[in-house]
């Protein structure tokens, strides 16, 4: 019975573990994972005002081009990999310095948080990440902004870090589907709040073991 008693209780321990810790600053949760802060974009600073308009310029540069080409994709959240390179272009036109960051090694890299790394007039450092979605999804639930611990974060400098979103119709472009912008939004992300979900993984030298297998078979 004491042993039934323990793997009961190891078993409500391991289900709280595994319970989303929800409502974390990503501030705080910034600081944590690279020891760089996220500074708070105050409009009122001239300085933030200049630098605003000229994102605001990148944003409607980029997504009328994309308007004009189309965005050729599965879903609409894929349709942001395909916009980053306009917003990337449209930054340096309007006369920022942008480009993919560096790493904490100095590799650059593509994948993770964040997309574009930009230096102003003042030496100050945005990071920016770019996302879109359709009308009817932007108010679920479902996780489309996540960042994850690294060894060789690419955050590497005290920073803003903002959001340029684009929303999403579709229409026809090169006489196939695609995905239009219709609106964009510019976020700071100093005030949001995120949420830890916690996950069992295993990887394919996990999962493919001689010792587990029960059957197998040749298609060709």
């Amino acid at each position: 019975m004491a042993r039934e008693e323990y793997i009961r209780q190891l078993e409500q321990t391991i289900g709280k573990f595994l319970e989303p810790l929800k409502g974390i600053p990503f501030t705080v949760a910034i600081k944590a994972l690279t020891g760089c802060a996220v500074l708070a974009f105050d409009v009122s600073d001239d300085k933030n005002r200049k630098l605003l308009e000229k994102l605001k310029q990148t944003a409607q540069i980029a997504g009328e081009k994309a308007y004009d080409e189309g965005l050729f994709a599965a879903r609409p959240n894929e349709a942001g990999n395909r916009i980053e390179s306009l917003v990337l272009k449209a930054l340096n036109q309007v006369g920022l310095k942008a480009y993919r960051p560096l790493s904490k090694s100095g590799r650059r890299k593509v994948a993770g948080y964040p997309d574009i790394q930009i230096e102003d007039e003042h030496g100050r450092i945005i990071y920016l990440d770019c996302k879109t979605y359709s009308t009817r999804t932007k108010g679920q639930t479902f996780r489309t902004f996540y960042f994850s611990p690294s060894r060789d974060p690419k955050i590497t400098r005290d920073a803003f870090h903002l959001l340029m979103s684009f929303e999403l119709d579709r229409e026809v472009r090169q006489g196939a589907r695609a995905y239009v912008p219709i609106s964009w939004q510019i976020y700071t992300l100093d005030k949001l709040l995120v949420q830890v979900k916690h996950e069992f993984n295993a990887s394919n030298k996990d999962l493919y073991r001689e010792e587990s297998l029960l059957a197998k078979g040749k298609i060709r």
